[in-house]
């Protein structure tokens, strides 16, 4: 918005449209999870007519999109603390919620009012809490054990993290979950990152060697193993 000479509310805007378009790219190809950052728990330092801008923004999305998923059996869910989010908008994000339930060819999980601190000191919340009930043992903990507190407990750890606009950094962005996620960085700003982007970052990620801590050959090695 700002190249454009334009307010940063038209930025936020044409973004709306660069996640259509993913959302889209993704369910198209066939990927079955797609993670948008949406809102951060920091954007609430922003200005205050930005931030009701965004909740404006967001509820509009939600009801332009509900036909759209539906059509295309896409399951909308939420990451994200719900304390904070304007009632009138997450009533409806509950009830594309709850009519997208039962669609299983895309999930979307929109990180909305979310922080990866806020969510791992959550997790760590929920364990004592289970502790003191004795319901847990505190030598129970395992990083399997924390990954069940968290709120992405059932859907499996993101392989690609996408970062737009030349950015350097993870920005509190599901930071247990993207351990070993390959990271894809480039300058297109998120307002021009459509399907032609998209696909770029996936053609990318296909020339990488996941590893996983073990050595090539080894990686090598299982892949040509023979079936039993």
């Amino acid at each position: 918005a700002k190249r454009r000479l334009l307010n940063r509310v038209a930025g936020h805007e044409a973004g709306a449209e660069s996640v259509r378009a993913v959302i889209e790219t993704a369910r198209k190809i066939g990927i079955p999870h797609l993670t948008l950052y949406a809102f951060s728990k920091e954007n609430w330092q922003r200005p205050p007519k930005e931030i009701q801008a965004l909740w404006q923004l967001f509820r509009r999305f939600l009801r332009s999109e509900r036909p759209r998923m539906m059509e295309n059996e896409i399951r909308v869910r939420h990451l994200g603390d719900p304390d904070g989010i304007p009632e009138d908008v997450y009533a409806e994000f509950q009830a594309l919620m709850h009519d997208t339930a039962h669609f299983d060819k895309l999930t979307v999980h929109l990180a909305l009012n979310y922080g990866g601190r806020h969510e791992l000191a959550r997790a760590a919340r929920l364990f004592a809490e289970d502790v003191r009930r004795g319901a847990r043992r505190p030598e129970e903990m395992t990083p399997e054990l924390l990954g069940s507190y968290l709120f992405t407990a059932d859907i499996p750890d993101p392989d690609l993290v996408i970062r737009t606009s030349g950015e350097y950094r993870v920005s509190n962005f599901l930071l247990w979950q993207i351990a070993y996620a390959e990271l894809y960085i480039t300058d297109t700003l998120w307002p021009d990152f459509r399907e032609q982007e998209f696909v770029k970052a996936l053609r990318d990620y296909q020339k990488r060697e996941r590893r996983f801590g073990k050595t090539s050959e080894q990686v090598a090695q299982e892949a040509f193993a023979p079936l039993v």
